[in-house]
């Protein structure tokens, strides 16, 4: 199978030019097969610079315009988006593996961030102050930060572009957008369509480049950039929140996670399972809000664990283009090695393999459920990510709870039971910026998505994802009365 030319370029987008590197080029691989898909121009950090100076040079326009015409802009690449859902699904599972069906879901799932953010921009209200002074009035009004950074992961190639674009554009803001090496096809397609669909020169920029480390570094260092989004590890989160201190700069973090779920001993433990499949082994495994860790009540432990392995067993690993295809590749060797790392270790610990754990290629793990596992385990405090399910016990509400908390990650957390108190009571005491109750698939455009503790900070989607591009200013006017 050939990647379609549709859509596919290969240099960075810069005030509305395609621009050569100036460091050579790199290849972008599928992981399914090894394959060489393009040859990208590396833009490196001179790029950057220039990035940011479109955006800055934009900035002064772009922020003019009424929030209804932003929003009209934002309509059309919607509209765009879902139009080319074929093609820009194709171009995502060639370089990032995931299964066609789970990359067309992912194009209609990041569209739904600019259709809602093309109508929330035009709802970033100010305030009337009633003002302690008669002959004073006092109000606020919100006005767009300025120029944003955004550096996004390869797991979700277009949405977490447009879960950040999407609210900066429509708040007025300007963007320079570092996408992942991995997978920066989708990135360069999607400013093709904004381009299409009216976006001005320099509004969004798209460097791509191998050297994250130094592009990333000039985003945060210059005092122009007001904003910095990044959605990846926590250790490069810290890095760049240490490189924006000088500037001050305002940051949206999205970092890593250790996701629990639990299964009380009252829980519908198919739906539990149901619920477990659709949150453990999406993208085989690989999203930052996968479950990382199985808690469950040792008195419905052999039941859970018997219909999840069964549910698991049947999952179809191959290429995403393949019909019925659930389990894709791994991203790449690094990603491959760190998966059997884990299995070992826990194998080491005392785990048992209820199924799979097994290499097969050079980049596929099949779907692996590993029983007996204890706090001793690598999977108790690093995530996995990848296609691995490790089974812990636990004995009271109070042990589960303290269990699920045992860790310096907050970000998303999920548990399963059918007593209401109990259900206010854990979802309450659990502490993670999202929670599944009796649910595994959490993530939408109207709902706030984002974590606490070492899982970063701010929001992103919902009415609250708009609020980081804004800056407050407080009108007072006096000598009225």
């Amino acid at each position: 199978m050939r990647m379609k030319k549709e859509l596919l370029y290969t240099t960075s987008y810069i005030g509305g030019q395609w621009c050569k590197g100036t460091n050579g080029t790199f290849d972008v691989i599928n992981p399914a097969n090894g394959e060489v898909l393009a040859q990208i121009q590396d833009g490196g950090s001179a790029l950057v610079v220039k990035a940011i100076d479109a955006a800055s040079n934009a900035f002064a326009t772009w922020r003019t315009k009424t929030a209804k015409e932003r929003s009209g802009i934002l309509e059309k690449w919607y509209e765009f988006i879902l139009d080319q859902q074929h093609y820009l699904a194709e171009i995502m599972t060639f370089e990032c593996g995931k299964p066609l069906a789970e990359s067309r879901g992912e194009v209609v799932y990041g569209a739904s961030f600019v259709k809602w953010f093309a109508e929330e921009g035009k709802r970033t209200y100010g305030d009337v102050i009633p003002s302690p002074f008669g002959d004073k009035r006092m109000l606020t009004i919100k006005q767009p930060i300025g120029v944003v950074g955004a550096i996004t992961p390869w797991n979700f190639p277009l949405a977490m572009i447009t879960r950040k674009v999407a609210p900066a554009l429509a708040a007025g803001c300007t963007v320079v957008l570092r996408p992942s090496e991995e997978t920066p096809l989708t990135a360069l397609a999607l400013a093709k369509l904004g381009e299409d669909a009216g976006l001005p020169a320099g509004v969004l920029n798209v460097v791509v480049g191998k050297d994250a480390a130094a592009m990333g570094e000039v985003l945060c260092k210059d005092e122009r950039v007001r904003k910095i989004s990044f959605t990846g590890s926590t250790r490069v989160g810290q890095l760049l929140m240490s490189q924006s201190a000088a500037t001050l700069k305002k940051l949206s973090l999205e970092l890593g996670g250790n996701a629990p779920f639990i299964v009380f001993e009252d829980a519908d433990i198919d739906a539990a399972v149901q619920g477990a499949m659709v949150s453990k082994y999406r993208n085989s495994g690989q999203t930052c809000v996968c479950v990382n860790r199985f808690l469950v009540h040792e008195n419905v432990y052999d039941e859970f664990a018997q219909k999840f392995v069964a549910s698991v067993s049947k999952l179809k690993l191959g290429n995403g283009w393949e019909d019925g295809v659930q389990i894709g590749p791994l991203i790449n060797s690094k990603a491959m090695d760190k998966t059997k790392s884990f299995v070992a270790d826990a194998k080491k610990k005392g785990g048992e393999i209820l199924c799979g754990a097994k290499q097969i290629n050079t980049h596929f793990y099949s779907p692996t459920v590993i029983g007996k596992a204890n706090t001793e385990m690598l999977f108790a405090k690093e995530e996995i990510f990848g296609p691995v399910a490790p089974i812990f016990t636990f004995s009271t509400e109070e042990e589960a709870v303290q269990m699920a908390n045992d860790t310096q990650y907050g970000l998303a957390c999920y548990f399963y039971s059918q007593n209401v108190a109990r259900c206010w009571r854990v979802a309450e005491a659990l502490e993670y910026g999202m929670a599944g109750i009796n649910e595994g698939l959490i993530s939408t455009e109207v709902a706030p998505f984002g974590g606490l503790k070492y899982s970063g900070m701010g929001r992103e989607g919902s009415k609250y994802g708009i609020e980081d591009y804004l800056e407050i200013k407080y009108l007072c006017f006096g000598n009225i009365g």
